[in-house]
């Protein structure tokens, strides 16, 4: 499961349609539908405030926003609950938005390198909108890859 920290609006097609199912699926783990999951790492940042299930249904929302905006049909209703207005919530690390920043670079350099050569030259990494960023290293939480984009 990877909830990305980064602005969804960074990932390609194969990114964004993983990110929508792991978002449902996490949003199924916060409701205690799921017998596995529950103590995944990538879940701290999300049960760590007082209304986890907003949390993670905001979060959803603005991936089906950039969903949308690119034509694809994701459903809306998949959403519990959410506030469109729910920005800045959570705090992310400036080390984790550039680790995963890299991560998703590695990929791209695979997958879709036009995208790899779009994003390669970014220098402020934009989170995800109902993330803040903190100064700080790679969360504690995050299973660090090395990741040689060499």
């Amino acid at each position: 499961m990877r909830l990305w920290s980064i602005n969804p609006n960074y990932l390609d097609r194969v990114g964004l349609l993983a990110l929508w199912r792991e978002g449902l699926l996490a949003q199924k783990v916060l409701m205690g539908c799921t017998r596995g999951y529950r103590n995944h790492p990538q879940l701290v940042r999300f049960k760590g405030v007082s209304d986890p299930l907003l949390a993670i249904g905001s979060y959803l929302y603005h991936v089906y926003l950039e969903a949308s905006s690119r034509g694809y049909g994701f459903s809306l209703s998949k959403i519990k609950v959410f506030d469109h207005s729910l920005r800045s919530y959570i705090p992310v690390t400036r080390g984790q938005l550039h680790y995963e920043f890299k991560l998703l670079l590695k990929k791209l350099k695979l997958r879709d390198v036009n995208r790899f050569n779009a994003l390669k030259r970014v220098q402020v990494i934009e989170p995800h909108p109902i993330f803040y960023v903190v100064e700080g290293d790679v969360e504690v939480w995050e299973k660090v890859k090395a990741l040689d984009l060499g």
